[in-house]
């Protein structure tokens, strides 16, 4: 993918200011990744348009728009990105950072004049507020439980987070597919169901596949459960 590649690692958990000021025209950076809000990610940038996107980010603490891209095109909605830190710059330019997924977006117009892609954009909120409650219970139980089953070390969000989907959701390796569609959900209790179901999946998944593993080991051969 143009531009960047991308290395999960554990995430870094510091909290850094917003900037969420309305900016009529938005750098974009195209990616075959989502990036939820809250979300915090690795990037490795090392083409030129794109060091000078992220360059004048860090320069004049500016958020840049990262929009998933794959092939079917370029999605419309996306997330604003925040660079919270630096972590190594080389010689010939390239850095790694780490950014973090602050307001989602959609495009309203592309625009052109910049090295890299720009475009007008409005904020997408949701349509309705609050959540359901027992659709948080859900997907919280759904969470450690995955976690349990992997041994993960993760740090658990606040339940009470308005954003506690895009929270859990971002804390798990998703597709991208997926995570776009919990992306352009305006709604908090739907995005939370969605979020319970793939990780309910998931939990499945890696359960049956720790069977399996188990019972080779045994005798030499897998049944079906």
């Amino acid at each position: 993918m143009a531009g960047v590649s991308c290395a999960r690692s554990a995430r870094a958990r510091g909290v850094s200011a917003s900037n969420l000021g309305a900016v009529p025209e938005l750098g974009l950076f195209p990616l075959g990744l989502v990036l939820l809000p809250t979300e915090r990610v690795p990037l490795h940038i090392f083409e030129d348009r794109y060091r000078e996107l992220i360059g004048e980010c860090i320069d004049l603490e500016r958020e840049f728009g990262l929009l998933y891209a794959d092939d079917g095109g370029l999605r419309e909605v996306g997330c604003r990105a925040a660079v919270l830190e630096v972590l190594e710059r080389f010689d010939d330019g390239r850095m790694n950072i780490v950014v973090e997924g602050r307001e989602r977006f959609r495009v309203v117009r592309h625009t052109s004049g910049r090295s890299f892609s720009t475009a007008e954009v409005e904020p997408l909120g949701d349509e309705e507020r609050g959540i359901a409650p027992e659709a948080a219970a859900r997907a919280l139980s759904a969470f450690q439980k995955l976690v349990e089953i992997v041994e993960a070390e993760v740090e658990l969000p606040d339940p009470l987070s308005p954003q506690l989907s895009f929270e859990l959701a971002g804390r798990v390796e998703f597709e991208a597919e997926a995570k776009q569609e919990l992306l352009e959900s305006r709604s908090e209790s739907k995005r939370l169901e969605r979020v319970a179901e793939l990780l309910e999946s998931a939990a499945a998944t890696v359960a049956l596949t720790e069977e399996a593993r188990k019972r080779a080991s045994s005798n030499g051969k897998v049944s079906p459960p």
